[in-house]
């Protein structure tokens, strides 16, 4: 049977996603794979070019005939472009899409931004000329020239925005000397350095010179290194995982593990969540590596990213710090691929591919011979799960360094505050707690925990929340007035009353941190406080002028939602108040339990890093959850038993994978049908006994059921193999493609989902 490849020609083209077919010669069969680079001929001359396979098929889809053959792999070398692109087909096949969106996703800079220049004016005459010249201009009064003059032959090279602005000399006056031979421009390219913008001021110049030494390592850190480097230099590595207790010391593992990776020559991605990406965290690496560090980040201009894109492929860089994005740093020698914070949600894509950076980094290692190191002090339960199971390498930091104790944690029960006629969002003791430690010039954050917030219902009196009696999930609120679930479409009428305890204080939490931040002034009028939300960071330097702010001591409480709570190390902070433990807890999907028992415990960590002890202050409905209870105590093992086995009940990642589909019509009665069919199409399989062991659960609305009057509807498909579910999502795609009527629709898929669509 004959192969065909699918090939793009040449990446620097802008048509990048343009793949064409090529025939298999015998000599080949069997030895491609996505991602090689092919020698092939091209165009009408058939010049001989490379190109890069991205597909391999057994239809051709032009005339046999016509199709030109693939003359012989490159022995040249493996290009980085060519891991990256055997990255995006294997994204592409995972989680779905086009390849154009798979390209796209993995070589995000297509076009070569402006160049920053740095433009120089040198004295070209002999000083003796160049002394005469300025006598002339002298006589003749040609005050801009004199100051340019006398500034050239006294430096000999000044810069050209020296020369604009401090000499006040136009483009003209420089251009009529420069005919004349008494100077010339130099330009010289600039690569544009962000971790510059992030510095302040007069500690710019200084940090630039500036190495620190590496820091000592205590005993267990060390032998993390000295494993975790073994496991790097073996034949295939397994990905590590270090679970460390917030305040243990996992950066400092990081900064160790990466130096000695550029020892050997090789570089290394460190993914941090965009969140979390301060100056005080990024200065820990600078001050190691210094010029051979940077980032990337969402804020930065094209220009600054095609600027970091390209220091990294022209050998420029030994480290990339960065969100999601960064993962796809084009470096040729990569060593480490190192994901702090691990669990957040933020690793995941929301468009599509909607590829999870974790996966993705585990190939991306795989495909380069790279490390991938994972570190959390609350685990994902999927990379906990495969480290139980033997796929990942465990690693636990179970104490702070130095042996600084955790913080004590108190939990409220704000229906006991309620009952005693406290109406306010700060309960009694944490009212008291401030107190003291305002009057102690301690500092404090408040963490009102919106993460996850969907429109669930709780009753304020007992604390019990409307639940889904098929999924184990709460119901959402309708616009509409129904309770609804939107994994199976249950739904009921919004009650008045409790069926619990008959109270009527039913209803959702409305409060947000501008009404936290007027309740805290009017409690503590002295007190000086900052509010980080969506609004006061909307500026590129927002959130870092707030830390800053903070961190400085110019205030005394910080309020805000997870932003604060994301790796920050404020010393002084000996009190951390959390305010609505409950939301995050009643999002209405399954991760609601994880979230709130990650949350906590990193809001937890932000108190007592210093030299004080911390104090944690837990506000909730639901004192009696396991989530809370053990986020309290910080015991993450406990928290994992309980909840694999809710998951192993209900038939939830990672116990089994899921794969959710999106039909998407501006015909809502298209969208339904459409689902519907689908639906059918896969229930028959399973009936036939192609799909064994598959559950189907919906259609079902998403949870915006309609969005620009774009109506959406869900399904989801579970099964113990996660191969099971790409079969599923290609039969499905295949399906598609070949019928015209579906042209109206928008299918998107998404494997153990974090989000819904």
């Amino acid at each position: 049977m004959a192969e065909y490849a699918n090939i793009i020609i040449d990446i620097s083209l802008e048509k990048l996603d343009r793949p064409f077919q090529y025939l298999v010669p015998d000599r080949l069969v069997g030895k491609l794979e996505p991602g090689m680079v092919v020698q092939v001929p091209f165009g009408n001359g058939n010049r001989i070019t490379r190109g890069y396979v991205i597909g391999l098929t057994g239809e051709a889809e032009y005339d046999p005939g016509k199709l030109k053959e693939i003359r012989a792999v490159d022995s040249s070398g493996v290009a980085v472009e060519a891991q990256l692109i055997a990255l995006a087909a294997w994204i592409r096949e995972q989680y779905g899409g086009t390849m154009s969106q798979a390209l796209k996703t993995v070589l995000p800079i297509r076009q070569k931004a402006a160049a920053k220049q740095k433009r120089t004016l040198r004295l070209l005459m002999p000083m003796e000329e160049a002394r005469a010249e300025l006598s002339e201009s002298v006589r003749r009064k040609r005050r801009a020239q004199v100051r340019l003059m006398q500034a050239l032959i006294e430096h000999e090279a000044i810069s050209y925005e020296t020369a604009t602005k401090a000499l006040r000399v136009t483009a003209s006056v420089i251009r009529a000397l420069e005919e004349r031979g008494f100077l010339k421009v130099e330009i010289q390219k600039v690569w544009r350095n962000p971790i510059h913008e992030m510095e302040e001021g007069s500690r710019k110049e200084e940090r630039k010179t500036r190495r620190k030494e590496a820091p000592s390592l205590n005993a267990v850190q060390q032998q993390i290194v000295q494993e975790v480097t073994a496991e790097a230099e073996g034949e295939a590595p397994r990905p590590c995982l270090i679970h460390g207790v917030t305040g243990s010391g996992k950066t400092a593992v990081y900064i160790e593990l990466i130096a000695r990776a550029v020892e050997r020559g090789q570089q290394a991605i460190v993914l941090i969540p965009e969140i979390a990406l301060t100056y005080q965290t990024v200065m820990r690496f600078y001050e190691r590596f210094g010029e051979r560090v940077s980032i990337l980040n969402s804020r930065m201009s094209a220009g600054e990213r095609y600027d970091q894109f390209m220091r990294a492929k022209n050998g420029e860089l030994d480290v990339m710090i960065g969100p999601r994005s960064a993962l796809f740093t084009p470096f040729s020698n990569l060593g480490y691929i190192i994901i702090d914070e691990e669990h957040e949600n933020s690793y995941k894509s929301e468009t599509t591919p909607r590829y999870h950076a974790r996966e993705a980094a585990r190939q991306r290692a795989k495909i380069c011979g790279a490390a991938l190191v994972l570190g959390s002090a609350t685990p994902s339960l999927e990379s906990y799960y495969l480290a139980r199971q033997g796929e990942y390498r465990l690693f636990e930091m179970t104490e702070r360094v130095e042996k600084r104790p955790l913080p004590l944690s108190e939990i409220i029960d704000l229906r006991e505050e309620l009952k005693q006629g406290n109406r306010s969002i700060l309960s009694g003791r944490l009212q008291e707690l401030m107190e003291e430690s305002l009057l102690a010039g301690q500092q404090i954050m408040l963490f009102l925990n919106r993460r996850g917030v969907a429109g669930f219902v709780s009753c304020r009196a007992c604390g019990h929340v409307f639940k889904c009696p098929h999924c184990d999930v709460s119901l959402s609120q309708h616009n509409d007035g129904r309770l609804v679930c939107h994994y199976c479409g249950y739904q009921q009428p919004m009650e008045k009353t409790c069926p619990e305890c008959g109270s009527k204080y039913v209803g959702g939490f409305k409060a947000g941190t501008q009404k936290i931040e007027q309740v805290v002034k009017e409690r503590f009028p002295k007190a000086r406080v900052l509010r980080m939300d969506f609004d006061t960071t909307r500026n590129k330097d927002g959130y870092e002028k707030i830390l800053s702010a903070f961190g400085s001591h110019e205030a005394d409480i910080l309020i805000g939602t997870q932003m604060i709570v994301k790796g920050h190390d404020f010393p002084d902070v000996t009190l951390v108040g959390i305010l609505a433990a409950d939301l995050s807890l009643n999002s209405s999907d399954f991760h609601g339990p994880e979230r709130t028992f990650q949350l906590l415990t990193q809001a937890a960590g932000r108190a007592g890093r210093g030299e004080l002890p911390g104090h944690v202050v837990i506000q909730t409905y639901q004192p009696e959850n396991y989530s809370i209870r053990l986020a309290a105590r910080q015991d993450y093992q406990a928290f994992y038993e309980q909840e694999i086995a809710y998951r192993r009940m209900m038939n939830y990642p990672p116990a089994r994978h899921m794969l959710q589909m999106l039909v998407a019509s501006k015909d809502q009665l298209y969208a339904e049908m459409t689902a519907e069919l689908l639906e059918n199409k896969v229930q028959k399989a399973v009936a036939d006994g192609k799909l064994p062991g598959m559950t189907v659960l919906g259609p079902t609305n998403a949870a915006v059921a309609k969005v620009k009057d774009v109506y959406k509807k869900v399904l989801y498909f579970k099964h113990e193999e996660y191969s099971m579910l790409v079969r599923v999502k290609d039969a499905l795609e295949l399906f598609i493609q070949k019928h015209k009527e579906f042209q109206m629709i928008t299918v998107q898929f998404d494997f153990n989902p974090m989000n819904g669509f």
